[in-house]
């Protein structure tokens, strides 16, 4: 018998898995494409799988290496009438839904074109696909598939800006050692609103019905709906859709996670750096001294992003450990309430939210001259 272990750790988030294994089975078979002839039989080893849990994410594994022709495309039920009404009913609400008409749609492991050859019946598409061996491509090709040989994290198989607008997988994830290399690598061909159908045999459907002969090599994870989107999810996708199809299987829809967008952040800088600049440069010219109050995270920030190093006389603050200090990158002095009322500067401007009020009113208090007060407001200076 053989049993290859892979060092127990989670081919989703590294970590380790559960002490013990959730089953063991002894005696199975090694793989479930390299059927034995009679002249075979002799040399046939079985092999020993531990199915494990992931201490982390909760990802139902194997604890062995995958077989060694995952990265291929096999299919005994590629053509049945069932699978074929399937698939066209997915690509009917794939395409309409999120508007992919005339749009580049590729499958990952495609094997012989099975279902690429239903994509294409879908005139209004662009359908490729990328399969890892030989003869599948070759068969693919004949039949006038536009298909790729390789695999998909292969790094010479992309051009560098070649895009697609849509992806498909249909039950390969699961074969997957590197599960997120190859999320990763799709992320890469896809454009910024790619969007994706990944179908994997669902787990939760082996645990509710006893389904244990669902478990082979062949397939070294078993996702859930939750241990599904935390993969997409860690490589940069949201799921938009899923549903169990075919009874057994799951079917998730995900799309590229948009970047933040910052355009008001980016205004607040430029806000906040005009109001500052230009307080500072009409104080200058009456040879006022300028401090703040708040040596908080805010007023650093402010401080070092401005560069008001040399515009600002010092930074006040309550709190005993930081003062006689010095601000991160800005080094403009601390000093204490007390020192301040002793000194004050012309002044002064509050960076700390919630305590503008409390802070004026106890400058107005203690401070015999009149002194100027401004507070940082959101994203403005403003005169109390």
């Amino acid at each position: 018998m053989i049993n290859e272990m892979n060092g127990k750790k989670c081919i989703l988030c590294g970590k380790e898995f559960m002490s013990d294994p959730l089953m063991f089975f002894d005696k199975m078979p090694a793989s479930a494409q390299d059927i034995p002839s009679e002249d075979e039989l002799e040399e046939e080893k079985e092999i020993d799988l531990s199915l494990y849990q992931c201490d982390g994410c909760g990802l139902v594994q194997f604890d062995c290496k995958p077989v060694d022709y995952y990265k291929d495309v096999i299919r005994s039920g590629g053509y049945s009438t069932t699978m074929t009404e399937l698939r066209k009913d997915q690509y009917n609400h794939l395409i309409e839904k999120y508007h992919l008409e005339k749009k580049k749609i590729i499958e990952i492991g495609c094997g012989q074109g099975e279902y690429l050859e239903v994509l294409k019946s879908f005139f209004d598409v662009q359908s490729y696909g990328i399969e890892n061996r030989e003869t599948l491509v070759h068969k693919a090709r004949e039949k006038g598939l536009n298909v790729k040989q390789g695999f998909v994290t292969d790094s010479h198989i992309f051009e560098e800006n070649e895009k697609y607008d849509a992806f498909l997988m249909f039950n390969f994830l699961e074969h997957q050692p590197e599960p997120n290399k190859m999320l990763q690598s799709i992320y890469a061909i896809l454009s910024d609103s790619g969007i994706g159908l990944i179908t994997v045999p669902s787990f939760e459907y082996m645990m509710k019905y006893g389904a244990y002969y669902e478990l082979m090599r062949d397939h070294i994870a078993y996702y859930t709906f939750d241990t599904l989107r935390i993969l997409v999810e860690t490589n940069g996708f949201e799921v938009l859709e899923q549903e169990i199809i075919n009874r057994d299987t799951i079917s998730v829809i995900i799309k590229k996670r948009e970047k933040c967008q910052l355009q008001s952040m980016k205004e607040g800088f430029r806000t906040v750096k005009q109001d500052f600049y230009k307080l500072i440069e009409n104080y200058r010219e009456e040879g006022k001294k300028i401090a703040i109050w708040g040596a908080s995270h805010q007023g650093f920030t402010v401080a070092a992003s401005l560069e008001l190093g040399n515009d600002i006389a010092y930074i006040v603050d309550s709190a005993p450990f930081k003062q006689g200090k010095y601000s991160p990158g800005s080094h403009i002095k601390i000093i204490s309430p007390k020192d301040f009322y002793n000194n004050p500067s012309d002044v002064i401007i509050i960076i700390a939210p919630g305590y503008s009020d409390e802070i004026r009113r106890n400058i107005e208090k203690e401070c015999k001259s009149e002194i100027e007060i401004y507070t940082l407001m959101t994203n403005h200076l403003e005169r109390l």
